[in-house]
């Protein structure tokens, strides 16, 4: 699959070469998930608009968790039979429709409605851009796509959040021109991914390809139990950053600053997004154990600020427990996957992903129907306390985890 002749076109026109089909796909990935944070900064101004709970808005968010593990575990082998390209090119055609029912929506109906399709989208394509990293990735350089792979969701996140609230905060038609400016960029996204190279020799494609399998080996669920908190921890964590968190920082600053309350979420992401890249190669225990005590340190930190009022610790603590949700991303896949038998890392990883946007979804709308009910400070400090609760439990299980025999994969996560 990596040689030139594998790479040729199967259609005639215009095709990028390798290195750059690969720093296309990179920008790709990038930019749907640049687009999954962005309404995090338009929550609140929604909110406002059009009068609905706390409850609601975490319900939006957890919609378009839930599609998108329902897209993962449909369709994560999808491009596999029908090729890279269809499948990137129906991502982003139905990323574009979200995009335009967020620019005309009028209600929260609408909202609901652009998260699932976004959802979907987005689990659609992760896998196939995943994929087609190891495919496209440089001879003399293969971890270059785990690299990508690990950093370009949480890098893109980052410049999502902000980006989107400094629109928010400064330019016109706030709650309509970051989804123009996604349109353009998605539509450039749609020429850049017909010019890729297709390495897949495409197949008939069967109903049992559309059949999710997981499940868990028995050499896999040792380090599977061990990892489960850590995983459960980091994912909540940002469930929390991402719908509650620009929120919960503007109730701490007292004004509605829209770009200082999305720093949260590009915080969280941002450090994430440089702790991981910064720690591939590091032993995987190694990366857990760090996790696990930036996590409680983190939310130490960010419990203090909030329970005092103070700002600035709330955002310190928000970025060092940023560097323990890269680090455990890190060291929850290349764990679980490392203990993983070869023939069984689909399996595997399907399993490691419905707990993992379970905890991205369901804490956080259960947080939003408790902040309903007695106030968003309240809620966030049971919830961090929850987050390092988990983090200790993950820290002394993953103490207590023997190292697995197993290779660690080079590019785990990049194949469902």
């Amino acid at each position: 699959m990596s040689s030139s002749a594998a790479l040729a076109p199967s259609r005639p026109g215009p095709r990028l070469s390798r290195g750059g089909g690969f720093v296309a796909v990179g920008l790709v990935l990038g930019l749907f998930f640049f687009a999954a944070a962005a309404p995090s900064a338009l929550y609140a101004l929604y909110q406002a608009q059009w009068r609905f709970s706390v409850t609601v808005l975490t319900e939006v968010f957890a919609v378009y968790a839930i599609a998108l593990l329902v897209a993962l575990l449909t369709t994560g082998s999808l491009s596999d039979v029908v090729g890279r390209r269809p499948v990137l090119l129906a991502a982003i055609a139905a990323q574009l429709v979200a995009m335009v029912l967020f620019a005309t929506a009028d209600g929260v109906g609408w909202v609901f409605a652009a998260r699932a399709v976004q959802g979907l989208a987005t689990g659609l394509a992760t896998s196939a851009l995943s994929a087609a990293l190891v495919d496209l990735a440089p001879p003399d350089r293969p971890s270059s796509a785990s690299v990508v792979t690990t950093g370009g969701p949480t890098t893109g996140q980052a410049l999502g959040a902000v980006g989107a609230g400094a629109l928010v905060q400064f330019a016109p038609a706030p709650t309509v021109l970051v989804y123009l400016v996604l349109i353009v960029g998605f539509l450039a996204c749609a020429v850049a991914v017909w010019c890729l190279p297709e390495p897949v020799a495409t197949r008939p494609l069967r109903a049992d390809v559309l059949v999710p399998r997981v499940g868990l080996p028995r050499e896999a669920r040792p380090a599977f139990l061990a990892a489960a908190p850590c995983v459960v921890a980091v994912w909540a964590l940002s469930g929390l950053h991402l719908s509650l968190g620009p929120s919960l920082a503007a109730s701490l600053l007292g004004a509605p600053d829209r770009l200082l309350s999305a720093l949260v979420v590009t915080l969280l992401t941002g450090c994430g997004a440089v702790a991981a890249v910064s720690a591939r190669g590091r032993a995987p225990r190694t990366v857990l154990v760090a996790a696990c005590v930036f996590l409680l340190a983190g939310m130490a930190l960010t419990l203090l600020g909030i329970d005092h009022g103070a700002v600035a610790v709330f955002y310190v603590g928000t970025a060092v427990a940023g560097v323990g949700f890269g680090l455990g991303l890190l060291g929850t896949v290349t764990t679980v996957m490392g203990a993983a038998p070869a023939t069984d890392r689909g399996r595997v990883a399907a399993a490691m992903f419905v707990l993992a946007y379970l905890s991205f979804g369901l804490p956080a709308v259960a947080a939003g129907v408790a902040s309903s009910q007695v106030g968003l400070r309240p809620t966030a400090m049971v919830y961090g306390l929850g987050v390092g609760v988990l983090a200790l439990v993950a820290l002394v299980a993953t103490l207590a985890l023997r190292p697995a025999p197993v290779s660690r994969p080079g590019t785990t996560g990049s194949r469902r």
